[in-house]
């Protein structure tokens, strides 16, 4: 169906629904290098008057991938919840943004509706808005999320404490968690990207980690982060594993270049479920996505880079995981060029999840490629803080030494957390006070050498 719109005497004219929504995306590299973006700032401006008027039913008549060749449209529409659609089916899209930002609109109000709405009403609402709007409905989106300890809560923030190490040395990842716990950093979960994808090397690391978590009784989840069927591999070896990982994205041809599908992941949710590790919850899936991915691998189906990032959230929250974050800037200036376009989409992955029920967190990153620098970081990062991020990542020195990018710190995040006023999970918080890590406000303590994380953990994890 084309869509037009008049600017002037000039007439613009867009033969379909997906060409409308690329052309009415901020300016990003990967659309100008699959060729989708708008040529030039009216062309854009008039796609985005074009893509206010389209209907938000329109998105159920119009797909962008084809149902019969693609699981992930199938799977968006088979979804559709038509009864949370009702109170907003009679809006379009620029509609929509209106009632999103009403201050009547509240929390409950946004739960009730995301079954109702599909990434594609997500993201083309989200190319009409402006980076404050992005903040203040992902701010009143909550999506709460528990395994051992509750994340998501308002007024709180948690960080993923990421020990990694680029020979898998046990010693150096028992150093970075001992550093990251000491720094209060942790509650969202001690995730490792490993080097090997050896499968004793990997159950040492499982082990290890939950050997620390059961001596110091640490209201936490672990995460080693391999191939989801190395996992099922490794629950059926009789590894302690919390969480089950994956990376995954918008389209089935994507999800099949990262060698899983929607079978496969349900495969790892049973096999998951079946261990029963949770004590206050049980979300147990933890997703990574980034926009570019699609592009990368040759599956974005003409799609831009942006809307096939949003689709991703919906194979995540069929699984109703305790984490999701975007890597935002890890993919490299061919798909997010600079400071400017990584900021716009941390934004945008955040309030589309959100607004999708997916307990959103992001990786702010950048390549050392990228005409992007600490600064631009550190810009995002409050800007997320103030969205109500769930969580972030915790690397030593914010450098990380095995996949060669740049993240956050555990400095950022008691930063962010001094700023903006935010706690840390609840019973993690707790646990931080027993072990006399933290004051009763919440601000670390001084430690000294006979602090009993200090003195036991390297024997603990093997590590002295």
């Amino acid at each position: 169906m084309p869509y037009q719109t008049t600017i002037g005497d000039q007439v613009y004219r867009f033969a379909d629904l997906k060409t409308l929504l690329a052309k009415a995306s901020p300016a990003r590299s990967g659309d100008y290098l699959a060729g989708l973006a708008a040529a030039t700032y009216e062309e854009r401006m008039a796609a985005k008057l074009a893509l206010a008027e389209v209907p938000l039913k329109q998105f159920l008549n119009e797909v962008l991938i084809p149902y019969e060749s693609d699981e992930v449209t199938r799977l968006i529409i088979d979804r559709h919840d038509p009864l949370a659609f009702a109170p907003i089916s009679h809006l379009s899209v620029g509609d929509f943004r209106d009632w999103l930002l009403l201050d009547s609109t509240d929390s409950d109000q946004l739960r009730a509706v995301s079954p109702g709405i599909t990434p594609e009403m997500a993201a083309a609402v989200s190319k009409l808005m402006r980076n404050q709007d992005l903040i203040l409905v992902g701010k009143k989106c909550r999506v709460v999320s528990a395994f051992r300890n509750t994340i998501g809560l308002p007024d709180r923030l948690s960080v993923r404490l990421q020990p990694n190490h680029p020979t898998d040395d046990v010693r150096g990842i028992a150093a970075s968690m001992l550093d990251g716990l000491l720094y209060g950093s942790g509650d969202a979960t001690v995730g490792i990207n490993p080097a090997s994808d050896s499968l004793p090397t990997l159950m040492r690391l499982w082990q290890m980690m939950d050997e620390v978590r059961q001596h110091f009784e640490i209201p936490m989840q672990s995460c080693v982060l391999t191939h989801v069927t190395t996992q099922i591999q490794a629950i059926e070896a009789g590894a302690p594993i919390d969480l089950i990982f994956q990376s995954i994205a918008g389209s089935e041809k994507t999800n099949t270049s990262f060698g899983v599908s929607l079978a496969v992941l349900r495969e790892a949710f049973d096999a998951g479920r079946s261990l029963a590790r949770g004590t206050v919850g049980d979300n147990f899936m933890y997703f990574e996505t980034g926009q570019g991915s699609a592009l990368s691998a040759g599956g974005h189906h003409g799609v831009d880079q942006q809307t096939c990032e949003a689709r991703a959230y919906a194979v995540a929250r069929e699984f109703k995981p305790l984490l999701v974050n975007t890597v935002v800037g890890f993919i490299g200036p061919e798909y997010l060029y600079d400071g400017k376009q990584i900021i716009r989409a941390g934004l945008e992955d955040h309030f589309c999840a959100k607004l999708l029920g997916v307990p959103m967190g992001c990786d702010v990153c950048y390549t050392n490629h990228a005409e992007a620098d600490q600064d631009d970081m550190d810009t995002l990062l409050t800007l997320l803080g103030a969205a109500g991020i769930n969580f972030i990542m915790g690397i030593p020195g914010a450098d990380d030494i095995m996949l060669n990018y740049q993240s956050t710190s555990f400095h950022d995040a008691l930063y962010l957390r001094t700023v903006l006023g935010l706690k840390r999970a609840p019973e993690f918080e707790a646990w931080l006070a027993r072990m006399a890590i933290t004051d009763t406000a919440g601000r670390l303590r001084e430690i000294g050498r006979g602090h009993l994380l200090l003195q036991q953990l390297p024997h603990v994890s093997g590590a002295a």
